[in-house]
């Protein structure tokens, strides 16, 4: 399996070159201080389940960069998540809170544990155990967690509690909460409508009319992408998750997909589409990869059919597998634009929880199509003017903002 964050590192290098940073900045090592992350916390918390036995789970937050303000980042619950998979995700975070203009750093923080083996009373008590050992080094100054893969507004509303325990009433120290608590409208859908917007944008560039859309991952993002097309009149002919993969010439309905899936679990079985052996490389003219990382790889990227790539998930495509679709003339929006949705929304509820003053879902959608299409324009404008793929754009100005910041903040 690809490392994603050796993946991350080579990028970052090779992106630094085309900006000639050594030129630009000799002597002051930008690139390996960016490299390297601020703080890297790494715990054990021990819990006794129900029946009284005793599990351990290895717990991570890593605090990437705060050179454009503080922390953020979501927390992620998976078997595979492990201290690379965590610093990769943490860089991302900073590289897309630069790209999108907002006015945080980058982090992430994860849990290796699968929730769906616990009872919900034993997820809580993991989460506050992760919250109590996290109390000094988050804050709505500091460092503000998220949802992530695994995660969703119940465990942040957890977190919001267990904090104001120790420490004081602040609604601004985790983002993605419930509504009743100081959630955003807009929140929970954010990023599968940013990754949608994204899409409308590039589908404009290359004059795709009547086009059709294949979904890989049907959990928040993929789930509400989907349904964002749907609600546009855009067929989405194929939808894939760890239960099965389903295809449908003449489209699939999303809203009685949603119902079976809640009924059932899973989107197997369900009797508006047969079943297929993967989404990825099914015929479509958009691919929105929304699961995990190295979806896309050398082993699959030639048999892609898709015209262009929106990328969901975070580092779904390998640099090998992008080097063939480069070849391919596939257009690729890169995860750090296409699925900013979501800290973009979350900045806009720390924003209101600091303001107590709590915005329309018409107002909250209005700002954040705004943001994301001014991003888009920026790394079309800079991958045509540099002849660079959007991706390399991307990460360009997104270290560009975060060098520049390093240097006027002073040499230490």
């Amino acid at each position: 399996m690809s490392n994603v964050f050796e993946n991350a590192v080579k990028l970052v290098r090779e992106t630094s070159q085309i900006l000639e940073v050594e030129r630009r900045y000799p002597g002051k090592q930008l690139v390996e201080r960016f490299i390297v992350p601020d703080k890297v916390i790494m715990f054990r918390a021990t819990l006794q389940k129900d029946d009284g036995t005793m599990d351990c789970f290895l717990c991570y937050r890593v605090q990437h960069c705060d050179m454009l303000g503080p922390y953020k980042g979501g927390i992620r619950f998976h078997p595979q998540v492990d201290l690379d998979e965590v610093k990769a995700l943490s860089l991302w975070m900073t590289l897309k809170t630069a790209l999108v203009e907002i006015p945080f750093g980058g982090a992430k923080g994860g849990i290796s544990v699968d929730p769906a083996s616990l009872t919900v009373s034993e997820l809580e008590r993991l989460v506050r155990k992760y919250t109590h050992r996290l109390v000094n080094d988050i804050s709505p100054n500091i460092d503000i967690p998220a949802p992530d893969m695994g995660t969703s507004s119940r465990e942040m509303a957890w977190i919001y509690d267990e904090y104001r325990k120790h420490r004081e009433v602040a609604r601004a120290v985790v983002t993605g909460k419930p509504v009743e608590i100081g959630g955003s409208l807009g929140r929970k859908e954010a990023t599968g409508r940013g990754v949608v917007c994204a899409m409308m944008e590039a589908v404009k560039d290359l004059h795709l009319t009547d086009f059709t859309v294949s979904v890989q991952g049907f959990g928040n993002v993929g789930s509400h992408a989907a349904l964002d097309c749907e609600a546009r009149g855009i067929k989405v002919v194929a939808i894939g998750d760890v239960t099965g993969n389903l295809y449908s010439a003449n489209g699939i309905n999303i809203s009685d997909l949603v119902k079976f899936r809640e009924r059932t679990g899973g989107i197997k079985g369900f009797p508006g589409a047969e079943a297929v052996a993967d989404v990825l490389t099914c015929k479509c003219d958009v691919l929105l990869p929304c699961a995990i990382e190295n979806a896309i790889r050398v082993d699959n990227a030639e048999r892609i059919q898709a015209k262009l790539i929106v990328e969901g998930a975070n580092g779904p495509t390998t640099p090998e597998a992008d080097a063939i679709l480069k070849r391919k003339g596939v257009l690729v929006v890169p995860d750090i634009l296409a699925n900013a949705g979501g800290v973009i929304v979350s900045y806009f509820e720390w924003v209101q929880n600091r303001e107590g003053f709590y915005w329309e879902e018409e107002e909250v959608n209005q700002r954040l199509f705004q943001r994301l299409q001014k991003a888009y324009r920026r790394v079309r404008e800079f991958a045509e003017e540099k002849k660079v793929t959007p991706r390399q754009a991307a990460y360009c100005l997104a270290l560009d903002k975060v060098f520049r910041a390093t240097v006027a903040r002073g040499v230490q």
